[in-house]
């Protein structure tokens, strides 16, 4: 079994104590951590040592909602100021054009994206399907680059036709979603601890599919012990939508479909009460923020503070990309970080008036990015550097002007400006080594994308 020990680094382990080693390691065995501790009570050899004095090694981001094929409709003009609503309107038939080798290089274009960010796990959000493009497309790219996915087969069914949002013309029919959703589990999904691909069900939104899928699609997942993910409550329109379609409020509307459970973790999650918070925390649902498309289409802030005081798992997502128009994770980090301060300027924070209230720490977002996602994925085997957990981890050189006159070298990697690591290893493999993508051709991938992307918004 292949082994690798990394050495004299400042060690971030994200474990229940919270632990920090300066001059630490890792010792790896197949893909797993063997050993984490003090270097010098580190085997001595294996098969690769590497010495990363001067680097802060943290437990791999974990993203957890993205939309991978957007990144070929980045800063598209006409939907640049668009709230959400218009921005989808606006972008639905560019993305009707999307052919299977789009998928694949997207997939491959935001996967590297985010491996240059620290991302070693990554949920995307699938769900519509042109002209004979598949989930298999964005699986087959994904195993190239070696950054884990949770694959999520996601789906409209209700058009403009029936109420609904999206053109006709990228709905599918539901006998067909539920056949294909099948079909990717028992072919693809793998539960056991340090699985490369696992599938998720993802209806997309309360406004794109009908109360039917919604509920076939839970059974089904349960049937299967899979996943559940969708949007749910990113504006206020879909606020009002819900109530003029459903009669209920989004939260109301997911109970009322069977869509909460310890299975099921949403989207965005931003209007929201304290009643429907408690609902979350009582039946162990999970968010994914997504500091950076809520500031981008003007949704408002999720309330994050609300959340974790309750209890409920938040996890962190770069969406898009077209409504983040980059999939940076440690970014997302930082995002993170700062729009809580702010949302909590709006509430009029104070210490001097209340010094039981605090701003979100550096290592409180960093734990969003970690262990917060790895939670609302529902796997145990990520998240965090101790023994027995996957060989997931990224590195970063604070010997760099970024980082100059920076006193805590965890800290710095979020208050700094957001660089692209030095380091990722998923599962022992080196995704990036030295700065620079180690599993596919950059320059390559740059051309094919910027060719796609060309062909989709001019015909």
């Amino acid at each position: 079994m292949p082994t690798l020990l990394i050495k004299n680094a400042y060690i971030v382990t994200m474990d229940d104590r919270q632990t920090e080693i300066p001059e630490g390691g890792l010792f790896i065995r197949d893909g797993f951590i063997e050993q984490v501790g003090q270097t010098s009570q580190l085997p001595e050899t294996a098969d690769e040592v590497l010495d990363l004095k001067g680097h802060v090694i943290l437990p791999g981001l974990v993203n957890t909602h993205h939309h991978f094929y957007q990144t070929l409709t980045r800063a598209v003009p006409a939907a640049q100021d668009a709230n959400l609503f218009n921005w989808l309107k606006t972008l639905y038939p560019i993305w009707a054009k999307l052919q299977p080798d789009d998928i694949f290089t997207s997939t491959q274009t935001a996967l590297s994206e985010l491996a240059l960010s620290g991302c070693t796990t990554a949920s995307d959000h699938l769900y519509l399907f042109p002209n004979g493009s598949k989930l298999d497309d964005e699986i087959a790219a994904a195993l190239e680059v070696g950054v884990r996915l949770q694959a999520s087969r996601g789906s409209m069914s209700l058009g403009e036709s029936k109420g609904g949002l999206p053109p006709d013309s990228v709905v599918d029919t539901e006998e067909n979603i539920l056949k294909d959703s099948q079909r990717l589990i028992e072919k693809y999904h793998n539960a056991n601890p340090g699985a490369m691909t696992q599938v998720v069900l993802a209806p997309c939104s309360p406004f794109s599919v009908t109360s039917d899928l919604m509920k076939q699609s839970a059974k089904l997942a349960r049937q299967y012990g899979v996943h559940l993910h969708t949007h749910l409550a990113e504006t206020e329109d879909e606020e009002q939508f819900c109530m003029q379609m459903f009669g209920h409020r989004p939260v109301g509307y997911m109970q009322e479909v069977d869509w909460v459970g310890n299975d099921v973790w949403f989207a965005h999650a931003v209007w929201v009460n304290d009643e429907e918070i408690s609902v979350f925390a009582k039946h162990d649902c999970g968010v994914a923020h997504c500091p950076t498309s809520n500031m981008r289409l003007a949704s408002g802030i999720a309330p994050i503070k609300e959340y974790r005081k309750a209890g409920v798992n938040v996890g962190l997502g770069v969406d898009g990309s077209a409504s983040n128009d980059g999939s940076h994770l440690l970014a997302e980090v930082r995002n993170a970080m700062l729009v809580s301060r702010v949302k909590e300027g709006m509430t009029g924070y104070s210490l001097s008036n209340d010094p039981n209230r605090k701003l979100m720490t550096a290592r409180e977002a960093l734990h969003l990015g970690t262990r917060g996602g790895a939670a609302v994925l529902g796997r145990n085997d990520i998240g965090s550097l101790e023994p027995g957990k996957c060989a997931d981890f990224f590195a970063v050189n604070l010997n760099r002007l970024e980082f100059t006159g920076m006193h805590d070298p965890v800290s710095a990697v979020v208050f700094g400006q957001s660089v692209n690591v030095d380091y990722t290893v998923v599962g022992g493999r080196f995704i990036v080594k030295e700065g620079q993508l180690a599993t596919v051709d950059k320059g390559k991938l740059i051309e094919k994308h910027n060719k796609a992307a060309k062909r989709l918004l001019n015909g």
